[in-house]
């Protein structure tokens, strides 16, 4: 990865970190759950509002962390509002894969979104902080699939 694309995704990392998207609560969430990191400390309460058709019609996150973890957090809400749980799932798996340094198929996924990831998949090289990346989508997985609560131990 070149310097100047290093720069500009750690750029929006930041800014997200600073200024969080959807750092709200959401009245009319039909799925909610609380992630911890106890390693690094971050807590997030995740709400989504799925239809019944399964699309994420919104979503919304409130609590603490790192700047990675809100990033984290911030990013994954932008990327997931009109998407169906399906995408949400692939989008995740995608996540996962680039942070721990598998080979990750971005067939049929969204560029905005693979490029976001791509934001936080320089984290591959600080292990420690994977946890980080990912605890808003794991905790995504456990609300929707109606469990309360989701740790990254």
């Amino acid at each position: 990865m070149s310097d100047d694309l290093r720069d500009l995704y750690q750029d929006l990392i930041l800014d997200h970190g600073k200024h969080p998207r959807n750092f709200h609560t959401l009245p009319n969430a039909n799925h909610e759950a609380l992630g911890h990191n106890p390693l690094c400390g971050d807590k997030i309460t995740l709400y989504v509002s799925v239809d019944d058709k399964g699309v994420i019609q919104d979503i919304s996150f409130q609590g603490s962390g790192c700047a990675i973890s809100v990033a984290s957090a911030s990013m994954m809400t932008e990327m997931l509002k009109g998407k169906t749980t399906a995408e949400a799932a692939k989008l995740f798996d995608y996540l996962h894969k680039s942070c721990t340094g598998k080979d990750a198929d971005e067939t049929g996924l969204d560029e905005d979104a693979t490029d976001r990831i791509k934001a936080l998949s320089g984290v591959r090289d600080y292990p420690i902080r994977v946890k980080c990346a990912t605890l808003a989508w794991h905790t995504l997985q456990a609300a929707l699939k109606n469990e309360k609560k989701v740790s990254t131990e």
